[in-house]
C-alpha cells in the first residue's frame, strides 16, 4: 500500500510485505531505476523506494525535517549532483512543471549522471561546472525557489551563499548538507557545523532547523534556512 506523506507534497509512504515502511516518490521515468532502488506499482502508478542510507535528503526527512521546500512545480538549483541518486527523487517530486538545475564539476561523474538519469528525465538540466564559480552558469539558470547543496569541499557555506546571491529568490529556501570531514578533519563535527551555520547567518540567512543525519550518515548535518 502507498499513501501520501502526512506533511510533504510529492512524497509517499510505502508499506511493505514485512510490515516495514519506506519513503517513496512517484517515478517520473516509469520502468527506469537510477541506483538499484526498488520499484513498486500501486493503483496503476509506479513508485520508487527512497533509501535514506543512499540519500541524505531522505535521511533528513526520517530524522524530523520540519519543512520540505522542494515541492511539485518548484525550481531547484542542485549543487553536487553526482550520479543522480537524490537528484532523481527531487526530479520525481517537482514533476512535469518543475525544473532541477543539476551542477557537478566532475566530467566522469557527469557522464554517468547523463546515462543513468538525465536522458530519462526532461525536467533535469545538467550543468558541468564548478559550484564555486556561480557566474559561470549564469546564462543557464533562472531564479530558483530552492538551493540544495551537497558538495565535498572546504568553505561549503560560502559556496551556498554565493550561489544564493545569484539565483535564489527572496524568501527562497536552502537545504544545505554540511560534510564536516570535507571542511576540517582536525575539528569535531559539531564545531564545524556551527562554523558553517555562523557563516550563513553572517550572509543574511535565517536558520530554520539543523539536523544531524546519523545513523544514515556520520559527521553530516542538514541545515534548512531561508534567504
Amino acid at each position: 500500500m502507498i499513501i501520501p506523506h502526512e506533511k510533504f507534497e510529492g512524497i509517499y509512504w510505502a508499506y511493505l510485505e514485512d510490515e516495514s515502511k519506506s519513503l517513496a516518490t512517484k517515478n517520473f521515468a516509469p520502468g527506469v531505476k537510477v541506483y538499484d532502488e526498488r520499484l513498486i506499482n500501486y493503483m496503476n502508478t509506479e513508485y520508487r523506494l527512497w533509501n535514506p542510507y543512499r540519500s541524505k535528503l531522505a535521511g533528513a526527512i526520517l530524522n524530523g525535517l520540519k519543512e520540505m521546500p522542494i515541492k511539485p512545480s518548484k525550481k531547484v538549483l542542485y549543487l553536487g549532483s553526482a550520479t543522480g541518486t537524490t537528484v532523481s527523487h527531487v526530479s520525481d517530486i517537482v514533476g512535469e512543471k518543475g525544473i532541477v538545475y543539476a551542477v557537478d564539476i566532475a566530467p566522469r561523474v557527469m557522464r554517468e549522471f547523463l546515462t543513468k538519469c538525465v536522458q530519462y528525465r526532461k525536467n533535469i538540466i545538467p550543468i558541468l561546472a564548478d559550484a564555486r564559480k556561480p557566474k559561470s552558469y549564469y546564462n543557464l539558470v533562472d531564479e530558483v525557489d530552492v538551493i540544495y547543496a551537497d558538495i565535498a569541499q572546504p568553505q561549503q557555506a560560502t559556496v551556498v551563499a554565493e550561489n544564493s546571491e545569484f539565483y535564489l529568490k527572496k524568501g527562497g529556501k536552502i537545504l544545505f548538507i554540511i560534510k564536516a570531514m570535507s571542511i576540517d578533519v582536525t575539528k569535531k563535527a559539531d564545531i564545524t557545523f556551527q562554523m558553517e551555520i555562523n557563516e550563513l547567518k553572517n550572509r543574511g540567512f535565517n536558520i530554520i532547523q539543523t539536523l544531524n543525519l546519523e545513523p544514515y550518515d556520520i559527521d553530516h548535518a542538514l541545515v534548512l534556512a531561508s534567504y
